[in-house]
C-alpha cells in the first residue's frame, strides 16, 4: 500500500510540474534525508574514540558504551531522529522506547559518560577520516594511518 501511495504521489507530482518539481519535492528530500540517516547509524558506530573488545574482555556494557557514541543534539534534531543520538542506552537494551531513552541516561549515572560525537563539521570529517580499527595500536587510524 505504501508503495503504491508513493507511486501515485510521484505521478501527481510529475503531473502538476513535471521533473522538476518531482525532484525539489521527492527526490531532493529523501535522498538528503536518506544521506543523513546512513550517517547517523554509521557514525554512532565508527568513530574517532571508539574501541573495539577483544573476544575475551567483551561485554554488553563495554560493547555499548565503547563502541557505540552519544551523540550530542539538540532537542529539534533529537525529534526528528527519534532520540537515535542515545544510541549506546539503545544497545544495552533495544526494549525501551526511543522517547524514554533521555529519561533513561538522566535516570542511571553509569550511562551518564559515554563516548560521544556531534555533527559539527570537525566530528563528521574525523568519523570519515578514522575509518579503519588498528589491531596493535587499539584505535581507530587514517588509511595513512595505516599503509605506514
Amino acid at each position: 500500500m505504501a508503495l503504491i501511495s508513493h507511486f501515485l504521489f510521484i505521478a501527481l507530482m510529475w503531473a502538476l510540474g513535471g521533473l522538476s518539481l518531482v525532484f525539489f519535492v521527492i527526490l531532493l528530500p529523501m535522498t538528503l534525508a536518506s544521506a543523513m540517516g546512513s550517517y547517523l547509524f554509521f557514525a554512532q558506530h565508527s568513530f574517532r574514540r571508539m574501541q573495539i573488545a577483544s573476544s575475551e574482555t567483551w561485554n554488553y556494557y563495554r560493547g555499548a558504551m565503547e563502541s557505540s557514541s552519544y551523540m550530542r543534539m539538540n532537542r529539534v534534531m533529537q525529534w526528528f531522529t527519534g532520540n537515535i543520538g542515545y544510541h549506546h542506552i539503545h544497545h544495552l537494551n533495544v526494549r525501551i522506547p526511543f522517547y524514554r531513552l533521555p529519561e533513561v541516561m538522566a535516570a542511571i549515572p553509569e550511562l551518564q559518560s559515554p563516548l560521544t560525537t556531534s555533527l559539527a563539521p570537525g566530528e563528521i570529517a574525523d568519523c570519515f577520516r578514522f575509518a579503519l580499527w588498528d589491531e596493535e595500536k587499539q584505535r581507530m587510524v587514517t588509511y595513512r594511518e595505516a599503509s605506514s
